[in-house]
């Protein structure tokens, strides 16, 4: 699943192509994705002028002036910026077309995405409002993780994976994040210290600007918005790498199972 890294990639890879640009329509050829796509999208963006792009957690927004789109890739989902009369396939579903000829295409194999419109503040939408700070904003610090965790058994890896606690972390990065602060992915929360929550909050933060510098990880159908792929699995110090030796202490990288997803961690590196 394309992860905060991945959107936050797509977002900058989009930028240039869209902003400023005039919407000429919306090209709607599957309306069941994960929630409905609205069968007024196109009367709703036609006309419309592309303001900027931003990011929420793993939402992509688009801000149409007086009115927002907002994407999600789901499963394995991708944004590309296409010549408009290219033939669609198979799981192309939706097109953003512009007034420039080139048009913003969603595809979804497996159809998880979404593309919903919010005319307000999209922080107000149900998707959104409930959403923890930004891992890579001020208002998560060590101070916030401490105290929203006081008398928690959960691991630490499903409170990272929590969008009440942090939003935007996931799998991938969480399980890097824990490596690199040497935290078990086991441990109850309640039981880290402050002091440690600190070099957590730091090693998440160096994690996941790393994987944007190096434009997200190659998961599933993930590439970037020009349709190269991502580089960051090549940096990898945990993830997938179960039976492999830690490249920091040369001990056997194991793997545990927490909340339903793998969790990979080096016995004697994390504590």
């Amino acid at each position: 699943m394309p992860e905060l890294p991945e959107v936050e990639t797509t977002r900058l890879g989009l930028t240039p192509h869209l902003e400023g640009q005039l919407i000429r329509t919306a090209v709607v050829r599957n309306h069941n994705l994960r929630w409905p796509v609205s069968r007024k999208l196109p009367g709703l963006v036609a006309g419309r002028r592309i303001e900027r792009l931003a990011r929420r957690s793993k939402y992509l927004l688009v801000d149409c002036g007086g009115g927002w789109l907002i994407f999600h890739l789901g499963m394995s989902g991708s944004l590309r910026i296409v010549p408009a009369d290219t033939p669609p396939g198979a799981h192309d579903h939706v097109d953003l077309v512009l007034e420039t000829g080139r048009a913003l295409r969603l595809r979804d194999p497996r159809r998880f995405g979404a593309v919903l419109w919010e005319a307000g503040d999209p922080g107000r939408h149900k998707l959104l409002r409930g959403l923890a700070p930004e891992p890579l904003d001020t208002a998560f610090d060590a101070s916030w993780l401490f105290e929203r965790t006081r008398g928690r058994k959960a691991p630490i890896k499903s409170l990272l994976m929590d969008n009440r606690i942090v939003c935007g972390v996931g799998n991938i990065y969480a399980n890097e994040s824990l490596f690199r602060a040497g935290i078990h992915p086991a441990r109850a929360a309640g039981r880290i210290s402050q002091p440690r929550y600190a070099k957590l909050v730091a090693e998440i933060r160096a994690t996941l600007t790393a994987a944007i510098q190096a434009g997200g990880s190659s998961l599933r159908d993930f590439v970037r918005a020009d349709g190269s792929p991502g580089y960051f699995q090549q940096q990898y110090l945990v993830y997938g790498r179960e039976g492999e030796r830690c490249e920091r202490c040369g001990h056997t990288i194991k793997t545990v199972r927490i909340g339903q997803r793998s969790a990979f961690y080096c016995p004697r590196c994390q504590r």
